[in-house]
């Protein structure tokens, strides 16, 4: 079977018409009518895509047209898409909510929990440039545990003066940007506490984007010593890593998001700086993704597909490029992903954790997305265009 070809090119008005055709969506839009964001609240609240160009601007989520139109639930993930959707960890270890008891750490026995996949959540309040949304449903992990949760999910569009504030910069002349935070709510709605003994949970947020043979992603981590930090990067998720696909040099990694080849990254809270992002010098597109992280706090879900030593040894942030998961098979996308996870939470019963993750996009003057590169990710344009080797 061939590889898929990633979507062409879509606006936001043709993939907000789309959308339209299968499911509820609501659009925030700020006073100009320019930047957009649409979210669907039966997709548990996913932003699916977004644009600094209204209807007619590139939209820049990616969309799985495919399987929205042919209108079945799949059995092991329903990918629609999106780029900011709503997930708990972890994936894989003792405490995965995605493995069942005793089933086997393999892409068959692999399940995302229907509460974050084909239940919807419930919209309780919204306004022209944000919108609220509330599910209660229950997971249970590999080991028995079973956990009530509460989720309420706020997505907010940001202003141009709010994203360049969140970017660190003076203004964002000769800039283009659309921006949007999630601000994503844990709640133990359980009768007791959640121990790490037993087990935990944390916030997952995932971003997928529209992958491109030139997209490079960008994650500038905290340099130092191994014994100090812990490896600079977790590369081997599914099998060794080809060189050509990961540049990791003293503060920052350059990782392909070609859609080719299924492959994953992941830093930890001591090495991770709360930033990631990617760069499509064909498009013109650098997109800077920023997430809250606790001063301190190290302990974090762990996702790796095996039975883990420390099962707190996890990822404050991942980016995953998708691809055939065996030689010859179907891609879920293709796509690439840009992904932030809370601590783990160890929380009593009715207690609450709260993350935030934020997606900016921006494209226009080469030099002022060159700084804003160089300010929030450690790598000026150049770095990031000739980083991998390209064929």
């Amino acid at each position: 079977m061939s590889t898929p070809i990633p979507n062409p090119p879509a606006t936001f008005g043709a993939d907000t018409a789309f959308l339209q055709a299968h499911t509820e969506v609501i659009v925030l839009a700020d006073r100009n009518g320019l930047a957009k964001v649409a979210v669907v609240p039966a997709w548990q609240g996913r932003v699916m895509t977004s644009t600094a160009g209204g209807d007619a601007g590139v939209s820049h989520g990616w969309i799985n047209r495919e399987l929205i139109a042919g209108g079945k639930i799949q059995p092991h993930i329903n990918a629609y898409g999106g780029e900011d959707r709503f997930w708990l960890g972890p994936e894989g270890g003792q405490f995965s909510i995605f493995f069942a008891p005793g089933a086997k750490f393999e892409l068959a026995d692999w399940y995302t929990p229907a509460g974050l996949d084909t239940e919807p959540f419930k919209v309780t309040w919204q306004s022209a440039e944000a919108v609220r949304c509330q599910a209660e449903f229950a997971v249970t992990n590999y080991s028995g545990t079973r956990f009530a949760v509460r989720v309420n999910r706020e997505v907010r569009l940001l202003g141009a003066e709010a994203a360049a504030q969140r970017l660190g910069i003076a203004d964002l002349e000769g800039v283009n940007v659309v921006a949007f935070e999630t601000v994503n709510e844990l709640t133990n709605a359980g009768p007791t506490g959640w121990e790490m003994a037993t087990g935990l949970l944390s916030v997952w947020i995932l971003g997928m984007f529209n992958p491109s043979p030139t997209a490079t992603i960008v994650v500038p981590f905290r340099p130092g010593s191994e014994a100090e930090l812990g490896p600079k990067m977790t590369a081997d998720y599914f099998g060794p890593m080809p060189p050509e696909r990961l540049v990791v040099k003293e503060a920052v990694a350059f990782f392909s998001g070609d859609g080719q080849f299924r492959s994953k990254i992941g830093l930890g809270p001591r090495r991770s700086q709360a930033v990631l992002g990617s760069y499509d010098p064909v498009g013109g597109e650098l997109t800077i993704v920023q997430f809250s992280q606790p001063a301190g706090v190290t302990d974090y879900v762990n996702s790796q597909w095996k039975i883990q030593a420390d099962p707190y040894a996890g990822d404050a942030s991942n980016s995953y490029n998708d691809g055939p998961p065996t030689p010859g098979a179907k891609a879920l996308g293709p796509f690439y992903e840009l992904e932030s996870s809370s601590a783990a939470a160890a929380l009593a019963a009715g207690h609450s954790l709260t993350h935030t993750h934020r997606t900016i996009h921006l494209s226009g003057s080469a030099a002022a997305l060159d700084a804003i590169a160089r300010a929030n990710l450690g790598a000026s344009l150049a770095e990031i265009t000739t980083a991998l080797p390209r064929h």
